[in-house]
Formats: structure tokens, C-alpha cells, sequence
């Protein structure tokens, strides 16, 4: 019996599917080339040199098996594989996030857990294959003749192309994983030397402030990340309705984000820099090219500038690089309330804070960048809408706070829950966002709202793309008469037909209509 499980726990490791889509009893039912290769070569070794070919094998095995993990988990949440290379910032984004949702000790017993697993997984892949061997070197003719027909299986059924639930089942599924991850390391190379060209290729480095954003002098403009906020939420015909009846003079289309899922960051600072950071690797790079961040242009043109980043918690050093003056984060921002799961106070807070603090009467002209984050994962639990004189510090949120879900019910709870939590999330921010627009909104207040990605798949049902909508809210109606070249469309709402952007191609055009072309 301990033979028989052995032989599972390696055919397993060999054709377990790399995609959480994938993952079906049938694509267990494989004949793996890998397998059919490592059995031949330990019928011929003999002795000390099968046993040491068996443990390198089990130990390759198991460390694929890691990695086949880590991409059943990226695949689920970020929809792509790991990337071993890149992804070490987000999985310390993960381990944030679950201290954020459920505590300090979840995070460390996630932590210690998913090293434990690793290492349990390596060293059981490992014995299984060391059961294997023996296995095979005590029934050499036997197992000589079952894997010269399974070979022959393996070439007929590779030549017809026969397929079970989309998987070939004439599997090298094990060597191709192992090529990708290879790979990963000269195409991490090759990327960041595109990137440090791509950076270094600004035609706004240099252009005195003078001459910047001259058509938006005297004005404060915001710029408002709603977390999640992508595409897909546009098929939910309640938020449809709302943001058709708001009543806002807006123009409306679509970014395509850097990431998905995930990684809020990595758009940020796309949206920022106008240049494309879609791995970690590029996002930790971008502060040695000294590219003009949007942040900074405005500065250098003459606006005070902020972020308010209530979902950040252990300070933001990447301040002076953007172009921020000062930084409100969540130890700043001086809310009294209870967290909703991930977010650590709810967004009509963060706006109303915002307002007492940085747009008093008398100030000065603001740039600024808000994130919201109420429709952040796990979308429950969520607070409602006060009036905004009640709002306060927020010790009248005490009320509303329920139990958080666990950061893992986006992948175990029923999805057509998921989508409806968050879906409401969303138009919870947008509401928020919406009566603050028509509360405190004047002619001197342009804002330009977007969404950083696409939730998770799990939210996402068949919609798999990385567009986000983009907006540009303004009363002046020179503000939105100067974009009218852009073919954006009328309103908060973007149509299906609306166009689309890379979100790094925003940074130029907006500098570009908003002031005199830059002398190249």
C-alpha cells in the first residue's frame, strides 16, 4: 500500500496543473513524460548511483512542487504564475494583507505555515521517489515493460493530440513548469534593461515648472484610487444606474492596468512615472532612474502636494521620490472606529479627513492622491453611508463593524457571494465618493478617479482583462472641453465601446492638455 501511495504522491507532483482553473480530478488521469524518463534511468543505474539520482530527482521534484503551489495561488488571485525572480514584494504584500484582515498571529501563523508546508512538501516528494526507486530496482523486468507501453502510450497519444478537460494528456507538463521558471531569470535580465531605457526615455525631466499644467492653475486636482475598481463591475446594472444619475460633468473611458488582482502599487506608480511597472523588480528599480512623477510635475509646478493613504501602515519612504509634501497614512489620519477587515477605516472617513485637513478655506492649490479602500478583498464587512457632519472621528463606525472574513474566503466561499460583497463594496466607495463630488466639489476641484485592477478572479466571474475605468470630474467647463481631443465619453460611466488606454500612456496626455507642449 505505501508502494501504491508513493507512486500517487510522484504521479501527482509530475501532472498536477499549474492553474486553479485546471484543477479537476481528470487532469490527474495523465501519463507524464517526465516520469516515464526518470524510471528509465534509474533502471539502469545501479546501486549508491540510483539512490543519489533518486534523491536529486525527489528534491527537484518537491522544489517543483513549490513553485507548482505558489502558481495554483497566484493563478487563483493575480490570474499569471509566480515569478520567483520578481514576486518577492508581493508576497510580503500577502502577509500584510492577512495582518491587516485578521492580525498580527494569523500573519506569523501564515508565515511559519506556508514555510512548514514547503518544507513538508519538498521532504514527502523526496521519499516518494526514493519509495519509487526501490520499488522499480525491485521488479526490473516488470517495470521495464510497463513503462516501454506506457512510452509507447505516451508517443501516440502526443502524435493525435487526445486532450481530458483541455489538459493533453500525454503530459510534460513537469518540464515545461521547470523551463518557465528558468526562463524567468534571462527574461528578468532582458526586462530590466527595456525598463531602465523606458525610464530614461522622459521628456518631462527637465521642463521648468513654468510650463507645465498651465491650464489647470489655481485649481486642485485629485486623484482618487478606488481599490478593485476594474471593468467587470461595470456589469452590475445598480451601478450602472448609479453612476448614470449623479449628475457630474465628467468624460469617461478605460486604463489597462499593470496587474490584476493584486499589487495595487505597481499601478500607482505606473500611473505616476507614465511608464510600465508591471513586476516588482521594475517598482523597487524606479527610484534610482529619477523619472518626473506626475506628483513631482505638479510640485515643480508650483502645487503643494499629498497623498492620504489610509491602507498604508508602516510609512510611505518612497515620499520624496514622488513629489509629496507631506503624507497622511493610516497612523495619521486620526480615526476613532473599528477596521472593516483589510481597510482600516472607511472611505467617507478618509474623504471627510481630507477635506477638514488639506482643503480648509485659504489653501493653498493641491495636488493629491487618495486611495480608498473599503472595496478592498474580502469586500466584508462594510459601513454605510452617514451624513458628513456626523462622521466625526469616527467612533460612530463602533456600531457597523462586524467579524472579518478570513483573507482565504475569496477563494473558498461560494462566488456568486463573493461577487455580491464586491460588488457592493464598490458602490459603497463610489457613493462615498460620489456625495463627497457633490458636497464639496467646486469649480476650482478637478478629480480624476480610477481603478487601480481588476479584483480577483474569484470577483471577476469570465471577465479575465486588466482594464480599469478612468474618469475626469470637473465643473470648469474648460477643464473637460481641453480633453475633448481624448474621445472620452460623457459621464462617470464607460461604455463598452469607450477606448483604452495603457495606463502608462495617462502621465503625457494629461500633461500634454493641460499645458504647452513640451519642446523635445
Amino acid at each position: 500500500m505505501r508502494s501504491i501511495l508513493a507512486v500517487a504522491v510522484v504521479l501527482v507532483a509530475l501532472v498536477a496543473p499549474a492553474t486553479s482553473g485546471d484543477l479537476t480530478p481528470v487532469a490527474f488521469l495523465r501519463i507524464p513524460l517526465e516520469g516515464l524518463v526518470a524510471a528509465a534511468v534509474l533502471l539502469v543505474l545501479r546501486g549508491r548511483a540510483r539512490r543519489i539520482a533518486a534523491v536529486v530527482l525527489g528534491i527537484a521534484l518537491g522544489v517543483l512542487t513549490v513553485l507548482r503551489l505558489f502558481d495554483l495561488g497566484f493563478s487563483a488571485v493575480l490570474d499569471r504564475p509566480f515569478d520567483p525572480l520578481n514576486d518577492a514584494g508581493l508576497l510580503k504584500g500577502g502577509v500584510d494583507f492577512v495582518r491587516s484582515s485578521s492580525g498580527g498571529a494569523a500573519a506569523v501563523g501564515a508565515t511559519v505555515g506556508a514555510v512548514v508546508l514547503g518544507l513538508l512538501a519538498i521532504a514527502v516528494v523526496t521519499a516518494a521517489v526514493l519509495r519509487t526507486a526501490r520499488v522499480v530496482a525491485g521488479h526490473p523486468t516488470p517495470s521495464t515493460r510497463v513503462v516501454a507501453v506506457l512510452t509507447v502510450a505516451w508517443t501516440v497519444l502526443a502524435v493525435l493530440g487526445t486532450q481530458a478537460a483541455g489538459l493533453p494528456v500525454a503530459s510534460r507538463d513537469a518540464a515545461t513548469l521547470a523551463a518557465t521558471h528558468v526562463g524567468q531569470i534571462g527574461a528578468g535580465i532582458t526586462d530590466h534593461r527595456e525598463f531602465e531605457a523606458a525610464a530614461a526615455d522622459d521628456a518631462y525631466r527637465a521642463t521648468p515648472g513654468a510650463n507645465l499644467l498651465t491650464a489647470l492653475r489655481g485649481k486642485d486636482v485629485v486623484v482618487v484610487y478606488v481599490e478593485s475598481y476594474g471593468r467587470s463591475a461595470l456589469a452590475d446594472p445598480a451601478l450602472d444606474a448609479m453612476l448614470d444619475d449623479a449628475g457630474l460633468p465628467a468624460r469617461s473611458a478605460f486604463l489597462t492596468s499593470p496587474t490584476f488582482g493584486g499589487g495595487s502599487w505597481l499601478a500607482h506608480s505606473t500611473l505616476e512615472s507614465g511608464v510600465w511597472i508591471d513586476n516588482q523588480a521594475r517598482f523597487d528599480d524606479l527610484d534610482a532612474t529619477g523619472r518626473a512623477t506626475l506628483a513631482g510635475l505638479f510640485r515643480r509646478a508650483g502645487w503643494a502636494t499629498a497623498a492620504v493613504q489610509p491602507g498604508t501602515t508602516e510609512g510611505f519612504p518612497d515620499a520624496d521620490f514622488y513629489g509629496y509634501d507631506q503624507v497622511l497614512d493610516a497612523h495619521d489620519l486620526g480615526y476613532k472606529g473599528p477596521n472593516f477587515s483589510f481597510a482600516t477605516m472607511p472611505d467617507q472617513y478618509t474623504l471627510k479627513t481630507f477635506q477638514d485637513r488639506l482643503r480648509r478655506p485659504g489653501h493653498v492649490p493641491l495636488m493629491a492622491e487618495l486611495t480608498l479602500v473599503s472595496s478592498h478583498a474580502p469586500w466584508t464587512p462594510l459601513p454605510t453611508l452617514l451624513p458628513w457632519d456626523q462622521v466625526g472621528d469616527g467612533s460612530v463606525y463602533a456600531s457597523m463593524s462586524g467579524p472579518s472574513l478570513p483573507p482565504q474566503a475569496i477563494l473558498t466561499t461560494d462566488p456568486a457571494v463573493v461577487r455580491a460583497d464586491y460588488l457592493a463594496s464598490i458602490r459603497y466607495s463610489l457613493t462615498a465618493l460620489i456625495s463627497y463630488l457633490q458636497t464639496y466639489g467646486d469649480p476650482n476641484l478637478v478629480t480624476v478617479v480610477l481603478g487601480d485592477h481588476q479584483p480577483a478572479p474569484a470577483a471577476t466571474g469570465n471577465d479575465p482583462n486588466r482594464d480599469v475605468p478612468v474618469t475626469v470630474v470637473a465643473r470648469d467647463p474648460a477643464v473637460l472641453d481641453a480633453i475633448d481631443g481624448w474621445g472620452w465619453e460623457p459621464g462617470l460611466r464607460p461604455s463598452a465601446q469607450a477606448p483604452v488606454w495603457r495606463m502608462d500612456a495617462f502621465r503625457d496626455r494629461f500633461l500634454q492638455a493641460y499645458g504647452p507642449r513640451v519642446l523635445q
